[in-house]
């Protein structure tokens, strides 16, 4: 039963994983995108338009291709979120929580229209398109896993994509604290006048971490549909993910390698409600509520203790005018 929760649990928290180190990274460079669930919302769609291709295109899939598609699919599509935010917010300034507002319900409204699109082209009388071959080819795990008992179970079960989320997490922690190029986004994100005057390309730094946040945030709505929904598309399903990455900045306190023990326990109360026996609705929703009281409790805690280190990027959400320097 515990094994049980658990792995549901992390399959539950790597799609709001890739989700919030992707929001990380874009926030570190001191932007605030808002429209990580739009972002997350294209990056599925994408794959699937790219998995529903191949799998018409041909009888026997190849498992690389069936794989490799629907990534690139997906890439390119969260990329193209990426680089509009990047335009309306970089260059032309647009304010930051406005334009990833739109870009959230533009996200929603496009992946609901080729959802449907690629609906009505299977014919189907059911509201959702499933691309089961696809789907098996993106959920297998280590094959001798079974064999090492709850050991195997808890931390070797997962397809290819969870362990990718956890090596993004981690690699971006060393990036930003280890390496030149990380500490110089840092800086864009603290003060972008200074790392301006500094030599630092602002601008370059800005798009780069946006484009690379929504690319790393869209795999999470590849993973949510291709593994944790057996290759099932269904309209407005994805639900609050979106949110409940942004969520988990702050209850990481932008920290990539904190979000992945945030994921984790965020998919856990997420899911906790099916194995609770004899609750009501009310109570089910209540239980759905407690991610955010926690974000909410933790963003209380770091705002009394007024430690640098616990706090944003200084600039975030403001946008950057280089004639005022």
């Amino acid at each position: 039963m515990v094994v049980q929760i658990i792995q549901r649990a992390v399959m539950q928290g790597i799609p709001l994983l890739f989700g919030s180190t992707g929001e990380i990274l874009t926030e570190k460079a001191g932007n605030l995108n808002l429209g990580t669930a739009g972002v997350m919302y294209v990056g599925g769609i994408s794959g699937v338009i790219g998995a529903f291709l191949y799998e018409q295109s041909v009888e026997v899939l190849n498992p690389a291709l069936a794989i490799i598609i629907p990534v690139l699919a997906c890439l390119l599509g969260s990329l193209i979120m990426g680089l509009i935010y990047s335009f309306l917010t970089v260059s032309l300034r647009a304010n930051q929580n406005v334009t990833g507002l739109a870009l959230t319900t533009f996200g929603v409204g496009f992946g609901n229209f080729f959802g449907g699109s690629l609906i009505k082209i299977t014919g189907l009388d059911v509201p959702s398109i499933t691309l089961t071959r696809t789907s098996l080819c993106f959920q297998k795990s280590l094959p001798f896993a079974s064999k090492l008992g709850w050991f195997g179970d808890v931390f070797l079960s997962y397809s290819f994509l969870a362990y990718v989320a956890v090596a993004i997490a981690i690699i971006c922690t060393i990036y930003f604290n280890r390496t030149r190029s990380g500490l110089k986004l840092r800086a864009v994100g603290e003060n972008p006048a200074t790392a301006d005057a500094a030599g630092i390309n602002v601008e370059k730094y800005k798009y780069l971490s946006i484009c690379l946040g929504s690319m790393i945030a869209g795999l999470g709505g590849l993973y949510y549909v291709m593994d944790y929904a057996c290759g099932i598309w269904s309209n407005d399903a994805f639900g609050d993910r979106g949110w409940l990455a942004i969520a988990i900045v702050i209850f990481a306190i932008w920290r990539p390698n904190l979000s992945i023990v945030g994921s984790i326990l965020f998919g856990g109360l997420f899911i906790v409600h099916n194995y609770i026996p004899g609750l009501t609705f009310a109570s089910q929703e209540l239980i759905k509520m407690t991610p955010y009281v926690v974000t909410i409790i933790v963003l209380i805690v770091i705002s009394m203790l007024r430690k640098r280190e616990f706090q944003p990027p200084e600039s975030l959400g403001l946008s950057y005018f280089r004639e005022d320097r």
